[in-house]
């Protein structure tokens, strides 16, 4: 299936590049980093981190039960690092295009549109540990 060729190449190869800039401050993408589900080993993965009223939506091109997905939801927080800024998210939840779209920009409704993704993450801040730069 060509789905899963881009997704092993974008895990293999692209990904490792990619955590190289992403969650700098003019770049496009951020970071995740998640302890793994079973291992509870530190993990980094490199994805597009949208900051809305509440909190951050993350698009998710691969779907729900992408493994790093998993992971964050088992583990119930994750640290997003983004433009330059690291904050500590917790709560997430999985949510539909519709929902999310009603939270962010003409703009990125338009470009995650043109994508179809139809789930989204969403996470909020920690009240316990505040946002650092």
């Amino acid at each position: 299936m060509v789905l899963d060729g881009v997704r092993e190449f974008n895990k293999r190869v692209l990904n490792p590049v990619m955590k190289l800039v992403a969650g700098q401050k003019y770049w496009y993408a951020g970071v995740i980093e998640h302890p793994g589900r079973l291992s509870g080993k530190p993990h980094t993965t490199p994805v597009v981190i949208e900051r809305v009223t509440d909190g951050f939506i993350i698009p998710l091109p691969y779907g729900e039960t992408a493994d790093w997905v998993r992971n964050v939801l088992a583990a119930g927080r994750a640290t997003l690092r983004v433009h330059g800024a690291t904050y500590q998210a917790v709560k997430p939840e999985i949510i539909d295009a519709p929902t999310a779209f009603r939270q962010l920009s003409p703009r990125r409704q338009r470009e995650f549109g043109r994508f179809q993704i139809r789930d989204y993450l969403k996470m909020h801040p920690s009240a316990e540990v505040p946002a650092t730069d």
